[in-house]
């Protein structure tokens, strides 16, 4: 498939690699393109910013959760029809599963989907050093894959003397930003705010898309996005014939995180999703066989959810009653008896698992995991295991046992999540393509069931 695309990659996080490809998303959209946007790891925030504030179709691009055929598989399903595809790069360009190796790093992805590369080189309190940082990473790996260099928190000046220097080194300058914090994206605890939460962002992203048309040399972006060369992949196996089923899926401000391709696998195998708000509904979907709760931000809402009383009556009754319920993280905060609020207020909760969610003052647990069932759980069986990730601040009276969690690097592991009856419930973020069979199971389920 002929498939324009772009990696944007830095040295390290912080280069300003987000609030760059926001701003060139913003300012291609105002030129009438049809966009794709793509995140490497198992961020939500970024493609959430993607989506709901600028209007591009986003998606995951992970190489712990995929294999290298996966990857391609979904690059080409989401980036069918676009113009241009944007990748936004996670952490350094090399940096892996562990501290000494590149493996399912943001230079593996774009090795992968042989996505010419731009490196971000955050220059503040430099000059000619950038340059030093540039000619290291592309002398680090002879197939680095940078082709072109944008130099940010850059002056006019000092771009106009370092280009021809960078083009010395065989790579294309294509532009540079000016430092303006008023346009930089925040940070809280827990990644980047969801975009709701800043003011006038859509205002923002229009300056910082105007600002970016004057400093970057869109048109040298585009050229060099169309250098990347015809992508395939291999088909994906045949979805199993399933009977067609509605599952509720919570989304609203309180829970965000859903990745498109969770989503994209359960429509692949007959569910029809219909989302809906624990903040603002009372009651579950009518004709719902299954429910979905994903992460998010529950304790940001804690007050709201818990005044919304009709609400958690109707989803802890149907849990009770056996609807099949898969809850991550938020969802798993949801369904304790109390949870507690950022002020440090316990707020009543759906009360399904009786004990308190509190608030710590450091990540519990954070990155990658290969989750194994210790014995046989509601849709994984003894011994079989998914793939997923954990990064939150709060924890539980009972995190659970039913699943034994695994880093890909080192040896720490630990024991977490609940199944009972027709829930599996705990902190990790689940990556469903990694075991389609769990949510072959899953949906098995909600057919036979009748609530």
């Amino acid at each position: 498939m002929r498939s324009p695309r772009l990696l944007f990659a830095a040295p390290s996080s912080g280069s300003g690699k987000t609030t760059l490809v926001c701003g060139l998303l913003r300012a291609l959209k105002n030129r009438g393109l049809a966009l794709r946007s793509f995140k490497c790891g198992p961020d939500y925030i970024d493609p959430l910013f993607h989506e709901t504030v600028i209007g591009v179709p986003s998606g995951t691009l992970d190489l712990f959760f995929s294999g290298e055929d996966q990857l391609r598989r979904l690059f080409v399903r989401h980036a069918a029809g676009a113009q241009v595809s944007l990748i936004e790069g996670v952490m350094g360009y090399y940096d892996g599963l562990a501290a000494a190796t590149d493996r399912a790093s943001t230079y593996a992805v774009a090795r992968a989907l042989q996505a010419p590369v731009v490196l971000v080189v955050d220059s503040r309190g430099q000059s000619l050093s950038a340059l030093a940082t540039l000619s290291g990473f592309l002398r680090f790996r002879p197939d680095s894959g940078i082709r072109g260099v944008i130099f940010n928190r850059m002056s006019e000046g000092v771009y106009a003397a370092l280009k021809p220097e960078a083009e010395k080194l065989g790579v294309r300058p294509l532009g540079f930003v000016p430092k303006a914090p008023e346009l930089m994206i925040e940070s809280r605890h827990l990644g980047l705010v969801t975009p709701g939460e800043i003011q006038d962002l859509g205002q923002k992203l229009d300056a910082l898309g105007a600002l970016l048309e004057r400093t970057v040399d869109m048109d040298g972006l585009m050229a060099l996005a169309r250098e990347a060369p015809d992508l395939s992949a291999p088909p994906a196996p045949a979805a199993p014939g399933l009977v067609p089923v509605k599952i509720a899926v919570a989304r609203d401000e309180a829970f965000c995180f859903l990745y498109r391709d969770n989503l994209d696998l359960l429509c692949d195998m007959g569910a029809e999703l219909k989302f809906f708000s624990p903040l603002h509904d009372a009651a579950l979907p009518e004709g719902a066989r299954g429910l979905i709760l994903p992460g998010g931000y529950p304790e940001l809402y804690a007050r709201a959810l818990s005044e919304n009383e009709a609400m958690r009556r109707s989803m802890a009754g149907a849990i009770q009653k056996g609807l099949p319920c898969l809850a991550e993280c938020g969802g798993f905060l949801y369904l304790h008896r109390e949870l507690e609020d950022m002020d440090g207020a316990f707020y009543p909760m759906a009360g399904v698992l009786d004990a308190r969610a509190y608030r710590t003052k450091k990540l519990s647990r954070f990155g990658y995991v290969t989750l194994t069932a210790r014995a046989d759980t509601a849709f994984l069986p003894a011994g079989e295991s998914v793939r997923g990730h954990e990064f939150h601040y709060f924890e539980s009276e009972s995190g659970g046992d039913a699943l034994h969690a695994q880093k890909p690097a080192g040896s720490r592991s630990w024991d977490c999540g609940h199944s009972r009856g027709n829930l599996l419930m705990g902190f990790p973020h689940l990556y469903y393509p990694s075991n389609p069979k769990l949510i072959e199971r899953f949906l098995r389920r909600c057919a036979e069931k009748e609530i």
